[in-house]
């Protein structure tokens, strides 16, 4: 029987899918040697948040086959609840390739993702998630692009987060192609967007939803809607805070970590919603968390694979430490 003190703190949903990473640089179609891994933005975020500790559990579908298979003993080894993992024997469970990366460039990368046991999705799974005992909920703007059932899940898990009382974050992560039209994407991401407490768009991101240019600005869209906290990535620049966690309305931009050698940029993001999220739940300011989900970014750019740079709790202990005090 499962009990308050070993249900998940932190809840996390969406699509895993089996990643094969090219073993050499070069066209994919030349390559002939893969390493495996698994892929998927939400839970990148989620296995960042099991290492440093948390609770997490884990929603989702994937395929009676060996890729789902390998997916779920992944996940349980780094630690996730996946109760809420279903195995889908109709659907298969999603692929995707990327090629080496050459120089910091972002990668080309093929889904194999269509009619995924994923992509089946819907509020029927979720019918025995705990949300009275969860203390958050990370959502990306992936899922509801993947499929209207999936979509409708994405609004359950929202709806019920908030209705139970817990934070919300909220990273666009934006997907153009797998949306019918520009419109629907905006709006429908907005929506969500409002309602979260912390919303975590990148700078070009948050100036196609919006239609604004500054992060001042974009940061007032979400804020007027709703949210606590907007927190712009701007790549290696750092990234800009505006909210009013805390009581009163600042804003500020914490600068990025310099790194030796960009690897691969996938996971980027995830790392840095790892590290906002994470120093939040936590109870650290405002301008700590950003700073914290700068550096967890600066990790994630120096491995070739999604997931691989973002720290365990001890480690992340040692790079905090070694910084200057912070004056908030």
């Amino acid at each position: 029987m499962t009990t308050a003190c070993d249900s998940p703190e932190i809840l996390a949903f969406g699509e895993a899918m089996t990643l094969f990473i090219a073993d050499t640089p070069g066209e994919l179609a030349r390559v002939e040697h893969f390493q495996r891994r698994i892929a998927g933005a939400d839970t990148n975020v989620a296995i960042g948040l099991a290492r440093l500790g948390f609770r997490v559990g884990w929603l989702s579908r994937v395929g009676d086959d060996s890729f789902g298979a390998y997916i779920r003993h992944t996940l349980e080894d780094e630690g996730l609840d996946c109760r809420h993992l279903i195995t889908d024997p109709a659907h298969s469970t999603g692929l995707i390739f990327k090629e080496r990366a050459v120089g910091g460039a972002d990668p080309r990368v093929e889904y194999f993702r269509r009619g995924s046991a994923a992509s089946h999705l819907s509020p029927g799974d979720a019918t025995q998630v705990g949300f009275a005992t969860a203390r958050h909920l990370h959502a990306t703007g992936i899922p509801p692009a993947v499929s209207a059932s999936c979509r409708e899940l994405s609004w359950h898990m929202l709806e019920n987060a908030r209705a139970a009382g817990a934070s919300i974050s909220f990273d666009p992560n934006l997907r153009p192609t797998l949306w019918s039209s520009e419109g629907e994407m905006r709006e429908t991401l907005n929506a969500m967007a409002a309602t979260a407490d912390w919303v975590l768009p990148g700078l070009e991101e948050g100036r196609r939803l919006t239609g604004l240019e500054t992060p001042h600005d974009i940061a007032g869209f979400y804020l007027d809607r709703g949210a606590q906290a907007v927190i712009l990535k701007l790549g290696p620049q750092g990234s800009y805070y505006r909210g009013t966690l805390g009581g009163s309305e600042a804003s500020f931009t914490v600068p990025g970590f310099p790194v030796a050698e960009v690897v691969d940029t996938v996971g980027a993001g995830d790392g840095f919603a790892v590290g906002v999220v994470s120093a939040l739940l936590d109870g650290l300011s405002p301008r700590a968390a950003v700073r914290r989900g700068n550096l967890i970014g600066a990790q994630a750019v120096q491995v070739p694979g999604d997931m691989e740079g973002l720290p365990s709790r001890a480690r992340l202990n040692e790079l905090e430490a070694a910084l200057p005090s912070l004056d908030d």
